[in-house]
């Protein structure tokens, strides 16, 4: 992320790029992803999760609710293995992951669309973040750093992969905007990334 936020996403983009690292901590987790939506009111939230296994970068589309079985790294898991009690099984992002997979072609690096981001803290995250956002945050997998996929190179891709996802998003609003989805549609404001 330290390379994305050298880079920015480009002089043509107006909005703000703040990055913040979060502790693979349920419990911080779930304290930082409420003050971000209450404090930074971002237009879009991108959350990047290391994936030891993966061999590309992965789109994920939704975060789940239930299935968290898995102790974090203090040895904590969420009571009844569930983000938030009571809420939806599944939230999907705002943002078509898909439609940004098929858009965005990088040079040395495979990028695939998945709809299950497994069950741990990252997915954990993204459901938290995908219900205080109302939908406008995204998760993207990464693999580890290594001779194939440097920083750099990385850094290129994630610039490239939220540029697309913002211009996604804005076709989204602008897709329900012409088909009348007013009684039920967002607002539309300036916000900060």
């Amino acid at each position: 992320m330290q390379v994305l936020s050298n880079l920015g996403l480009g002089d043509d983009m107006e909005l703000e790029l703040r990055t913040l690292q979060l502790p693979v901590d349920y419990r911080e987790v779930k304290q930082k992803i409420t003050r971000i939506w209450e404090d930074l009111q971002p237009q879009l939230a991108v959350h990047v999760g290391v994936d030891s296994s993966a061999k590309a970068i992965v789109l994920e589309q939704c975060g789940k609710n239930t299935g968290y079985r898995d102790v974090d790294v203090r040895g904590f898991r969420p009571e009844g293995g569930v983000c938030l009690s009571g809420g939806p099984r599944v939230i999907m992002s705002e943002v078509s992951m898909k439609a940004v997979c098929k858009r965005v072609s990088l040079k040395g690096v495979e990028v695939l669309f998945s709809r299950d981001a497994g069950r741990y803290v990252c997915d954990y995250t993204y459901y938290l973040s995908l219900h205080h956002g109302n939908g406008r945050a995204v998760l993207i997998h990464v693999p580890p750093l290594s001779p194939w996929l440097r920083a750099s190179l990385l850094g290129k891709a994630l610039q490239a992969l939220v540029r697309e996802m913002l211009e996604e998003m804005g076709e989204a609003r602008a897709r329900r905007l012409v088909c009348g989805a007013s009684s039920q549609g967002e607002p539309l404001g300036a916000q900060i990334l």
